[in-house]
């Protein structure tokens, strides 16, 4: 399965941005799609998900700020990412998972290219 992440860029913080999601198989097939963002010098950090029942979990750090939806006639997963700091720069990717819990998503299916997403003034 190939995914490809879109729709990022340059924004100045507090600014709002929508990347977008879409695979070669139906997300309706799987568990769960979610984000996660790597940036340089930092670990791989997960954003949230969107599971098969249209439940939503996010981490923390964009709680409040950032938003999952999906749209399963485009078969695309969006990430609406709104008040973005500059701690926000990253690439961000979108994901497949096999199951979730209390916490969220787990089991990483497939992932694919990601797009830059840069908060800057």
């Amino acid at each position: 399965v190939q995914l490809q992440a879109s729709g990022g860029g340059l924004v100045q913080p507090g600014g709002s941005l929508r990347l977008s999601c879409t695979a070669s198989d139906f997300f309706s097939n799987y568990h769960g799609t979610g984000w996660f963002r790597q940036a340089p010098g930092k670990e791989r950090e997960g954003i949230g998900c969107i599971i098969w029942d249209g439940t939503t979990y996010y981490a923390d750090s964009v709680k409040g700020r950032f938003n999952i939806s999906r749209d399963f006639a485009k078969n695309t997963v969006y990430l609406h990412m709104n008040k973005l700091k500059p701690e926000d720069t990253a690439v961000y990717h979108c994901a497949t998972y096999m199951g979730s819990g209390t916490d969220g998503c787990y089991g990483m299916d497939y992932s694919g290219k990601g797009t830059q997403v840069t908060v800057s003034s």
